[in-house]
């Protein structure tokens, strides 16, 4: 049996290399955010929307690969009223994204969905709050300027295990949901596999 992780999260790819797991990468080539605003207009949850779109790279990978594990993942984030941010278009827009958290808490829900045969199979979503420490105009614009090349692929545009742990005061939460994928319960379901050692 095959493992396929379809994400092209560095970050991601990361987690599973270093907890030893055998397996490979792809792009599932889902229309984000088209799923996302159909699912917001039917009133779902920033929670239910990362289950949604993990299950929908899942099943569109897996679909084409008979016998195949697929992994989909992703990652919602909502502000304390409820708005969700996506992930940025342009270094401007993260610089908006960064000064709305700033001083704020936010919500970060990262959701991973198995799939085999075009059909889920497992299902875990784990969440974290973040607390922003206040940032100041010319430390956004210095931060995006120097990372914008990887916080263009993240909610929230930051990466908590680089450069972005200094926008924090406090975070509640596993380190493995806020970079992307609940780890543990994985590991633990693909142990039952096979797919990970006992």
């Amino acid at each position: 049996m095959t493992l396929l992780l379809a994400s092209q999260s560095s970050g991601r790819a990361a987690m599973f290399r270093a907890a030893g797991l055998v397996f490979e990468t792809t792009a599932a080539h889902v229309d984000e955010e088209a799923l996302t605003a159909s699912l917001l207009v039917t009133g779902q949850t920033p929670r239910n929307i990362a289950d949604a779109l993990a299950e929908a790279k899942a099943i569109k990978v897996s679909s084409r690969l008979p016998g195949v594990i697929v992994i989909g993942a992703d990652s919602t984030l909502a502000l304390d009223d409820g708005t969700m941010l996506s992930k940025p278009d342009s270094p401007g827009e993260a610089a908006d994204h960064l000064r709305r958290m700033a001083g704020t808490r936010h919500r970060l829900f990262s959701a991973a969905v198995a799939a085999r045969d075009g059909a889920p199979v497992w299902r875990a979503i784990g969440e974290a709050k973040l607390w922003m420490r206040p940032l100041s105009d010319a430390f956004i614009a210095a931060y995006v300027a120097q990372n914008w090349d990887s916080i263009r692929w993240t909610v929230g545009c930051y990466e908590i295990e680089g450069a972005g742990v200094q926008l924090f005061e406090k975070v509640e939460g596993d380190p493995w949901t806020i970079i992307g994928m609940p780890m543990l319960p994985l590991l633990s379901w693909l142990r039952t596999t096979g797919l990970a050692p006992e």
